[in-house]
This record gives structure tokens, sequence and C-alpha cells, in this order.
């Protein structure tokens, strides 16, 4: 049998083209293993790094954005209560300001009142003086006449002095 030759039979081994392809395949698995395999490796031991980094770096994230919303929360929780705040003490000094003007207005009309009743009474006291002038002036004028004579100017004003403490007197 030939080596070489092929046979009929498919479960005839030809053990030179057996030994050559062993013999590559070595070649090239020790060829691979030394000069390609660690590349592979090491590009995949890199991207298994890479998306370790990546990982840890969303967590980190994650971790800061849920500090930052935390913190958020706080100090709108804050802001809120200082509103409120805020909004109550408003509300304090808008009451407290009406009731002072309340108060104001009601001392200035009652001192309005005052001074109107004070106007009031004087102006009364002058009219009265007023009235008891004329009617003395009139009366001095009517006796006068009823005298058939003048009256001097001094007897008048005694007159009207008298008349006025008379009216004076009745009033009081």
């Amino acid at each position: 049998m030939n080596m070489f030759i092929a046979s009929d039979s498919p479960v005839d081994v030809q053990l030179l083209t057996l030994g050559t392809t062993i013999v590559v395949f070595i070649i090239f698995f020790v060829l691979a293993s030394k000069f390609v395999w660690p590349h592979i490796v090491g590009g995949l031991e890199q991207r298994e790094q890479k998306l370790r980094d990546d990982l840890e770096a969303a967590e980190e994230a994650r971790k800061q954005a849920k500090e930052a919303l935390t913190q958020y929360e706080e100090e709108l929780k804050k802001a809120r209560a200082e509103a409120g705040e805020m909004i109550a003490k408003a509300r304090q000094d808008a009451k407290a300001a009406a009731e002072e003007l309340r108060s104001n207005n009601a001392r200035e009309l009652a001192e309005l009142k005052t001074a109107a009743a004070s106007d009031i009474e004087s102006a009364k006291k002058a009219a009265i003086g007023e009235l008891h002038a004329e009617a003395s002036t009139l009366a001095v004028a009517i006796a006068g006449k009823i005298l058939q004579r003048e009256i001097s100017e001094s007897d008048q004003q005694q007159l009207v002095n008298e008349s006025l403490a008379e009216m004076s007197g009745t009033n009081s």
C-alpha cells in the first residue's frame, strides 16, 4: 500500500497528511498561544476592567445623585418652612398694623370730638355774649327812647356789663 495514493475506503487515513496536519496544528497552537492569545486575553481583560470601571462610576454617580436629591429635598423643606414662617409673620404684622391703625383712628376721633365740643362750647359762649351785647344795646336804645333822653356811653357800658353779669349768673 502506498501512502500517497488515495484509497477508495473512506476509513483509510493517510498518515503523512495526518502527521502534517498535527504538526501544523501544534505549531499554530504554540505560536497562537505565545503571540495571539495574550493579546486576545489582554483585550478581554481590558474590556472587563472598563466595564467594571463604568459600573463603579455609574454606581458612584447614582450615590451622588441620591445624596443631591436628599439634600435638595431637605433644602426644599427648609425653604417651605421659612416661607410659612414669613407668611405667618406677615399676617401677624398686618394684624398688628391694622390694630394700631384702629387704635390711632379711635384716638384721633376722640380728639376730634373733644376739639369739636370745645369749639362748639366756645362758639356758644361767643354767640351768647354777642346776643347779650345786642340785647343790652337794644334794651338801652329802647330805654333811651322811653326816657326820651340819650344815655351816655359810660352809662350804656355799665348797663351792658350789668346785663351780662346777670345773664352769666343765670346760665351758669
